[in-house]
């Protein structure tokens, strides 16, 4: 960086100012810098609250008015797996402040062990909704072209279904309702497990950067926005696990 200055015999001489190499050259100071990408950031996210906002609205308003369809359908989820899910990501979170922090501490061993604890623990989470949706496939749950309204309403259709949650059979008009459940449903976890993608990739990038000596040398913006990205992963899903499986459950 150079800054043009006049001498009092008027010759223009040319400053240099010394500066990180991680320092953008449209940037004043390395703090600018960092308040512009954080406020991106934040703007960012913004964003992605009003887009799941979006379908959280849709999804209380449909709850309100088919409840007990949504209950129905809510029992065919396996609450396990949504349990497991959710610690798998609480403590993603916590390995992902760690790596922040072994950034900040300029410690390049903790940090590709923490991103690298953070990649495992998101394919697993991707594992675990993996065998979800194979289970919705195969009971005929994903609406549209495999769709199957017999085992909300024919108790002898799936008798392990309604041996644990049903008492009789369901209203005719329930089974349409029960689907709009599974559409949201899809859509919600569909839209939160491409964020999951997305997030794995750029860890997968962040991992292959820090063994090459990135982060750790004093500029850690960029894993400290990307730690704000994942833990709002994980929030999102904090409201999916009780919003979607523990409908009814007392």
């Amino acid at each position: 960086m150079s800054d043009s200055t006049s001498t009092a015999n008027g010759a223009v001489v040319e400053v240099h100012h010394e500066h990180p190499p991680y320092q953008r050259h449209h940037f004043e100071s390395v703090d600018q810098q960092f308040d512009a990408t954080n406020f991106a950031m934040w703007l960012f996210l913004l964003t992605e609250i009003m887009f799941f906002g979006g379908l959280f609205t849709s999804y209380l308003i449909m709850r309100n008015w088919y409840y007990p369809a949504f209950v129905e359908a809510s029992h065919q989820l396996n609450i396990g797996w949504g349990t497991a899910n959710t610690a798998v990501l609480i403590v993603s979170s916590f390995t992902m402040a760690m790596g922040v922090w072994s950034a900040e501490m300029r410690k390049k061993g903790m940090l590709i062990l923490f991103l690298s604890l953070t990649w495992l623990l998101g394919m697993a989470f991707l594992g675990i909704k993996s065998i979800e949706y194979t289970e919705k496939w195969e009971k005929f749950h994903v609406p549209g072209l495999h769709w199957s309204d017999s085992s909300f309403l024919n108790p002898a259709s799936d008798p392990e279904v309604y041996s644990e949650y049903h008492d009789k059979p369901l209203a005719p008009d329930m089974a349409a309702k029960t689907e709009m459940y599974f559409f949201l449903y899809f859509a919600m976890t569909g839209m939160h497990a491409l964020h999951m993608i997305i997030g794995i990739s750029i860890l997968t990038f962040m991992i292959i950067r820090a063994r090459q000596g990135a982060y750790t040398t004093g500029h850690v913006t960029y894993v400290e926005n990307f730690g704000l990205y994942w833990h709002f992963v994980d929030i999102v899903w904090i409201f999916l696990f009780p919003l979607l499986y523990l409908i009814s459950r007392y």
